[in-house]
C-alpha cells in the first residue's frame, strides 16, 4: 500500500548547501497502466522545480529522477507523483535487491490473486447477461454484419427450444434484471477503470482507464435511460436497446487481458529472480573451532564459511582450505565447473561439486559479485532506449485523437446510420474508444528491454542500460585489445637472458623489484616469476611510468630501465648484444622486458600471454555477421601479428600507447563506422568511453561494472558475439511491437467506427473490440517473451 506523502515520518535534516552535486532516487510508482500514464507522471517530475532528469518505465514502474538536493527533496517527488493520482514509494532504508525482488513477486501474485477473482465474476455475469439479453434482440434490428451479434444468435436458436419461457418475458422486465446484474458487476470488478480514471481528469489527464470508463459508462447509461424510460424512446422511433452485456463483457475481456498480461509480465522477470534465488538464506561459519549455521545477514568479512558438497556458495571470499569444481555457470554462461582450491576466489550463488571447501569471506550482503549483477540488471530494466522516445510521443496526443475519432463516428452514424438505428452510433463510439487502448503501445519497449537484459545476465552479459541494448545492433567494427582481451590475461615469465653469465637471476630481481610499483599485467608476471624463485626484492627510491613503453626508476642507488627497445634507445643504451635475440623471441609472439642499469644493459625477460582458446571461434563467428573485427595492442608489431594469425584475423593495430588508443578508435568512427572497443576495463578507459559501445572484460570476480556499457562477466570473446545477436534480436523484437501496435490501432479504429459498413456492412460490437484491445496487449509482450529462447550462439 501506498504511503500518502502526508503521513510519512520525516526526520530532520540539514538543508544540503545551493550548488550541491545533484542526487538520484528511484520511486516505485503504483497505478500506470499504459504509456498515456508513464508519459504523464514523467512529464510532472520533468516540470517539477529542482528535477533536472526524469524517466518512467510503465513495465517496472519505475520513476528514476536526478534532482537537486537544495531545492527539492525525494518525499516531494512522491508528493509529485502522487498529484498526478498515481502511488508512489520510496526504496526501503538498507533494502537488498533480493528482498526487493521478493517484495515485487509477492506483490504481482497478490494482484493476479484479485485479477482472477474479478475476472471470474465478469464473466461469469457476462455470459447470464448475454442469455438474459437475447429475448430483447431480433435478428431485423441488428444492421449489418457483427461477429459477436451473430455469435448470440446463433446462441439464441437452440436456446429458444430449451427454455421457451424466457423469450416470452415481458423485455422491460428483463431489462430491469439486466441492470440488478449489471451494477454491482461494474462496481466489483470494473470499479478500479472508474476511479482511476477520475484521478486523471481531476489532474487534468486521460489515459487507457478513461478510454474505458467513457466507453463503458456511455454504454451504461443509455441502458439505464432505456430501462427508466422505454416510452421515450418509442415515441421517438428509437428502439429502447440495452447494452448491459456489451458492458460486463468490456470489463470482463479488458480484465482478463490485464490478467493475461500480469502473468506473462511476471515472467518477463524470471531470470531476475532465479539469479537472486542463487543465494543461500544462510552460511555455517566456524567460531571458536565450533560450526553454527547462521542467516547469512549474520556472516562479516573475515568469517571462515564452510561450504559442503552439493551446496551453493553465501558470500564472496577466498578458499583456504580444501579443492573442488565449483559450477560458475550463473556467471559466465558456461556449464563446465572450474576447479577451485586454496588462494582462489569464489562468488556467491556458484553451485559447490563433490568437494568440501573452507573459505574466508571477503565480501557479503550488497558487496558480493552477485548482489551488484543484480543491481545492475535491475537499472538496465528500469532504463529507456531511444526508440521509447516514439511510444511517448504517440501516446501524449492518443488519448484525446481517440476521444475525437469517437466523437466523430457518433456524429457520423447518427446522421448517415440506417433510418431507426441512430443509437447505433453510440455502440460504435463505445468501440472505438474501447479498441484503441494505447496498452500495447506503452509495452512494446519495456517488456523487451527487460526480457532482453535478465537473458544476458544468465549468460554473463550484463547490459548497463536500454540504449546499450538498442545501441550495440549497429555496430559496424569490433576493436580487440590483445591482452586480457584476445588472450588470457595471465602473461607468465618464459624465458630470462643475462649479457653476463649466471647473471639470469639479477637481470629477473632487479626487474621485479622496480615493476612491483607498476599494475601493468606483464609486471605482474616478472613480479610472480620472481617471487616463484624465492627472490628478494629491493624497494624502489623512485619510480616513474612511461605508458606503452616501461618503467624506469632508481634502485639501489643506481638508475634502472625495464621496458621495451624504444624506452632503451631514447634513453642511450646500447641494444646491440641483445637486439638478435630480442627480435628472434618477438617473432616467436613474446613480449620483451630490455634491463638496464646506468644506461647499460643487462639482459632481458620474455614474458608470453597465450591466446584465449575460445577466441578464434568467437572471431570467425563475428566476421560471418558481416563485423570488421580490429586487434588494437601497445605491444611490438611481432607480438600482435602472432596473436592476430593465431585468433584468425588480418588488421593489426600494434605499438599504440595507451593515450592514442582512444585516437584510434576515433579514427575508425571518421570513417563512418559504428565502432564497439572490447577492453579489460582499466588501461582501456580512454578507449572504452569513446567508443560507441564499451565492452568490458570482467573475470567473475573481478567484474568491471563501471568501465564500459556492457560487461562480459567470464571474460569470453563469445560474450562479444551473445551480446551482439542479444541487441540485434531485441531491436528485431521492439520493432515488430511497435509496428504491430501502430498497425493495430490505425486498422483497428476504422473497423470500430464502422468504416467497412457501406462497403460490407461490417461492424464490431463493445464486446468485440474489448476483446481485439486485451489481444493486442497478451501478443506485445508474448512477442518480447520469445528473446527468452534466441540462441545466443555460445557453442565453440
Amino acid at each position: 500500500m501506498t504511503t500518502p506523502t502526508s503521513e510519512v515520518d520525516l526526520q530532520v535534516a540539514p538543508a544540503p548547501a545551493p550548488g550541491s552535486p545533484p542526487a538520484a532516487v528511484s520511486l516505485t510508482v503504483s497505478g500506470m497502466t499504459c504509456a498515456a500514464c508513464s508519459a504523464r507522471v514523467q512529464r510532472a517530475l520533468e516540470k517539477s522545480p529542482g528535477v533536472e532528469q526524469a524517466s518512467v518505465n510503465l513495465m517496472t514502474g519505475a520513476a528514476s529522477v536526478v534532482y537537486d538536493p537544495a531545492v527539492t527533496s525525494p518525499h516531494e517527488l512522491c508528493a509529485v507523483v502522487e498529484r498526478t493520482g498515481y502511488g508512489a514509494r520510496l526504496p526501503e532504508e538498507g533494502e537488498s535487491v533480493e528482498s526487493e525482488l521478493a517484495r515485487e513477486e509477492a506483490e504481482q501474485a497478490s494482484e493476479l490473486a484479485v485479477l482472477r477473482v474479478k475476472v471470474g465474476i465478469a464473466l461469469a455475469a457476462a455470459l447470464a447477461a448475454m442469455v438474459l439479453s437475447l429475448p430483447l434482440m431480433e435478428p431485423a434490428s441488428l444492421p449489418g454484419f457483427d461477429p459477436f451479434m451473430q455469435v448470440m444468435m446463433l446462441v439464441a436458436r437452440p436456446l429458444r427450444e430449451l427454455w421457451p419461457g424466457l423469450f416470452r418475458a415481458d423485455p422491460d422486465l428483463l431489462r430491469y434484471v439486466l441492470l440488478a446484474l449489471s451494477a454491482p458487476v461494474v462496481v466489483v470488478s470494473g470499479g478500479r477503470f472508474f476511479t482511476r480514471a477520475w484521478w486523471a481528469a481531476r489532474h487534468g489527464g486521460a489515459d487507457m482507464n478513461s478510454l474505458i470508463a467513457v466507453g463503458t459508462g456511455a454504454a451504461l447509461l443509455l441502458s439505464l435511460a432505456a430501462t427508466l424510460a422505454p416510452g421515450w424512446f418509442r415515441a421517438h422511433g428509437l428502439a429502447p436497446d440495452v447494452y448491459y452485456e456489451a458492458a460486463l463483457w468490456i470489463i470482463a475481456f479488458v480484465l482478463l487481458g490485464n490478467y493475461l498480461e500480469a502473468g506473462a509480465r511476471h515472467r518477463t522477470g524470471a531470470a531476475v529472480r532465479r539469479l537472486a534465488g542463487l543465494r543461500p538464506d544462510s552460511a555455517t561459519v566456524i567460531r571458536g573451532g565450533q560450526e553454527l549455521v547462521v542467516p547469512l545477514v549474520e556472516v562479516l568479512p573475515g568469517d571462515l564459511v564452510l561450504v559442503r558438497p552439493g551446496q551453493r556458495v553465501p558470500v564472496d571470499g577466498r578458499v583456504v582450505e580444501g579443492t573442488s569444481a565449483v559450477d560458475e555457470s550463473m556467471l559466465t554462461g558456461e556449464p563446465v565447473p572450474v576447479v577451485r582450491g586454496p588462494g582462489m576466489e569464489v562468488v556467491a550463488g556458484t553451485l559447490n561439486g563433490s568437494g568440501a571447501l573452507r573459505v574466508r569471506a571477503l565480501r557479503v550482503g550488497r558487496d558480493t559479485v552477485l548482489a551488484r549483477i543484480l543491481r545492475l540488471v535491475r537499472e538496465a530494466q528500469a532504463s529507456r532506449p531511444p526508440v521509447q522516445r516514439i511510444a511517448d510521443r504517440i501516446a501524449g496526443i492518443f488519448v484525446p485523437v481517440v476521444f475525437s475519432i469517437a466523437l466523430l463516428t457518433l456524429g457520423i452514424w447518427w446522421l448517415f446510420g440506417p433510418e431507426g438505428e441512430h443509437l447505433t452510433g453510440v455502440a460504435s463510439a463505445v468501440s472505438v474508444l474501447i479498441i484503441a487502448c494505447p496498452c500495447a503501445m506503452g509495452l512494446a519497449v519495456p517488456t523487451a528491454v527487460m526480457v532482453a537484459t535478465g537473458r544476458g545476465a544468465e549468460l554473463g552479459v550484463l547490459v548497463r542500460g536500454g540504449e546499450a541494448l538498442e545501441r550495440a545492433h549497429a555496430i559496424q567494427t569490433i576493436v580487440l585489445d590483445k591482452t586480457g582481451t584476445g588472450t588470457e590475461g595471465r602473461p607468465a615469465v618464459t624465458r630470462v637472458e643475462a649479457l653476463a653469465p649466471g647473471a639470469e637471476t639479477e637481470v629477473l630481481r632487479l626487474a621485479a623489484s622496480l615493476e612491483r610499483r607498476s599494475e601493468h599485467p606483464i609486471a605482474a608476471a616478472i613480479v610472480t616469476a620472481a617471487k616463484e624463485r624465492g627472490l628478494v626484492l629491493g624497494e624502489p627510491e623512485e619510480f616513474a611510468t612511461e605508458p606503452g613503453r616501461g618503467v624506469r626508476g632508481r634502485l639501489e642507488g643506481h638508475e634502472v630501465l625495464v621496458g621495451n627497445a624504444r624506452l632503451l634507445a631514447d634513453s642511450g643504451v646500447d641494444l646491440g648484444p641483445l637486439a638478435d635475440s630480442a627480435a628472434r623471441l618477438e617473432a616467436g609472439g613474446s613480449t620483451v622486458a630490455l634491463v638496464a642499469v646506468e644506461r647499460r644493459l643487462l639482459g632481458l625477460v620474455a614474458v608470453n600471454d597465450p591466446v584465449r582458446p575460445t577466441a578464434r571461434t568467437a572471431i570467425r563467428q563475428l566476421r560471418e555477421m558481416g563485423l570488421e573485427v580490429v586487434l588494437l595492442t601497445g605491444d611490438n608489431r611481432r607480438a600482435a601479428e602472432r596473436v592476430a594469425r593465431e585468433v584468425g584475423l588480418d588488421r593489426v593495430m600494434a605499438e599504440v600507447l595507451p593515450h592514442q588508443k582512444r585516437d584510434a578508435v576515433a579514427t575508425l568512427q571518421r570513417e563512418g563506422r559504428v565502432v564497439a572497443m572490447v577492453g579489460d576495463g582499466i588501461n582501456d578507459a580512454p578507449a572504452l568511453a569513446q567508443a560507441d559501445i564499451g565492452i568490458a572484460m570482467g573475470t567473475g570476480t573481478d567484474v568491471a561494472m563501471e568501465s564500459g556499457q556492457i560487461t562480459l562477466v567470464g571474460g569470453d570473446l563469445r560474450g562479444v558475439v551473445a551480446a551482439i545477436r542479444l541487441s540485434r534480436s531485441t531491436h528485431r523484437i521492439i520493432r515488430q511491437n511497435l509496428f504491430w501496435a501502430l498497425v493495430y490501432n490505425v486498422v483497428s479504429i476504422p473497423l470500430a467506427a464502422g468504416a467497412l459498413y457501406p462497403v460490407i456492412g461490417l461492424r464490431l460490437s463493445p464486446a468485440v473490440a474489448a476483446a481485439a484491445m486485451a489481444l493486442s496487449s497478451v501478443s506485445v509482450v508474448s512477442n518480447s517473451l520469445r528473446l527468452r529462447r534466441v540462441s545466443l550462439g555460445r557453442g565453440r
